[in-house]
Parts: C-alpha cells; structure tokens; sequence
C-alpha cells in the first residue's frame, strides 16, 4: 500500500472525517532534505472532522502527527496541515 493510501485509510478509520484531502507534495521539495526518489515525503492534508471539537490547532496537530506516526517511521519527512471541524469548514 503506498504512504498516501495509508495515511488515508488511517485518518478515515481514526477520525471518521466529512472531508479529506491528502495531496503528495513531495515533487515540490525535490534536493531539499529529507526527499527522495519516488515521492511520498511531504505531503499536504485538510482534514475536516468532529474528532477535533473543542481542541486547540495544536491538540488538534498532535493528534493527527500521533495517528501518523508510523508514517514519519516508514519515510515521512514533512506535513502540512488544516485540520477542521465541521462547522468551521461549512
């Protein structure tokens, strides 16, 4: 399974999100650190989910950093990150 699926599935599984955008950036970061060859190491996520109501932006990162974990372990090198509830993407 690719990173970008498995950083899908994780986050629908985990977080049952309303929205769910996960693009590879990675094209953008080619000789910067931390890429490689073949992508899938920086990767731009919005994530709109009730999971996140009530959280700050940063209870809300860590969140999602922690359900990622294992993708920072198998080549994850940078994320950008929205995460959302939905009444504020609505």
């Amino acid at each position: 399974m690719s990173l970008n699926d498995w950083i899908r599935t994780t986050l629908e599984e985990r977080l049952a999100p309303t929205a769910l955008s996960v693009v590879d950036e990675s094209h953008q970061h080619a000789g910067h650190s931390g890429w490689r060859e073949g992508g899938e190491t920086h990767f731009r996520l919005d994530v709109v989910s009730a999971a996140f109501e009530g959280k700050s932006r940063v209870e809300r990162h860590r969140m999602v950093n922690a359900l990622l974990d294992d993708a920072f372990k198998r080549g994850l090198h940078a994320l950008a990150l929205r995460a959302r509830t939905p009444g504020e993407a609505g």
